[in-house]
């Protein structure tokens, strides 16, 4: 997963999905929609702090551990849900910094025949707002004493509709689960695997969705498949 969709006013992103979370309209009112957030880019995150606080915040898209004294080059935007518990540059934010990315729906990119690559749009099945399992850091800039919060996605395996597009996709959180995992508690495993696929649906569009300077409606409008693109299955749009 390269780019996501928060194309919704963000007080309806995140307010349905977890409690505790304010609706103050004049924090957002500013905010213009993302139709194609791209990694690098400041992108709405629901966070818990160490006291239980939670927030809507706007973090980069592109993990810097709070412990390096340099950026990675460049920062990971994804994280294995498989091993981020035990690889050291993920294990301390997957005990302690869990966020979820609320958004509309995400990208994905298929190679097709001369290899190029067809982009899809995924969403859920009645177009409702879901939230993606992340991870966050606090980072300290040592050349300006700037801080920085950043954030990456965890990704699990495709499931039967990702499949034939990319064969990970990422960690789709039940309803049932946002509490657990924002509150750092257990999370049942079933919850990290992959999303059950009848809940959700995809459609080709526009490669204008490459660029993330193209950040308009018309990047998730649906576009008339190429015959050179495998089928769509019955859970298309």
């Amino acid at each position: 997963m390269r780019a996501c969709i928060q194309s919704s006013y963000p007080g309806r992103l995140s307010l349905g999905l977890v409690d505790g979370l304010e609706d103050r309209p004049h924090r957002f009112g500013n905010a213009p929609p993302r139709y194609n957030g791209a990694p690098g880019q400041d992108l709405w995150v629901i966070r818990q702090e160490a006291a239980g606080e939670r927030s809507l915040e706007l973090l980069r898209w592109g993990l810097i551990p709070h412990f390096y004294a340099d950026k990675p080059k460049p920062p990971p935007i994804n994280a294995r849900v498989e091993s981020a518990a035990q690889k050291p540059m993920f294990r301390q934010a997957y005990a302690k910094r869990r966020c979820i990315v609320p958004v509309d729906g995400f990208f994905e990119w298929k190679a097709i025949v001369g290899g190029a690559k067809q982009p899809f749009a995924f969403a859920m099945w009645d177009r409702a707002p879901f939230g993606l399992a992340g991870l966050w850091e606090n980072w300290r800039d040592p050349t300006t004493g700037d801080w920085t919060r950043t954030f990456c996605v965890l990704t699990t395996r495709a499931n039967a509709l990702m499949r034939p597009i990319h064969d990970r996709m990422p960690v789709i959180l039940r309803p049932t689960d946002h509490e657990p995992w924002l509150s750092g508690n257990a999370v049942e495993p079933e919850a990290l695997g992959p999303y059950p696929d009848e809940l959700m649906t995809l459609w080709p569009v526009s490669t204008r969705v490459n660029s993330p300077r193209n950040d308009d409606p018309g990047v998730i409008e649906p576009m008339v498949q190429a015959s050179a693109t495998a089928p769509l299955d019955g859970n298309s749009a």
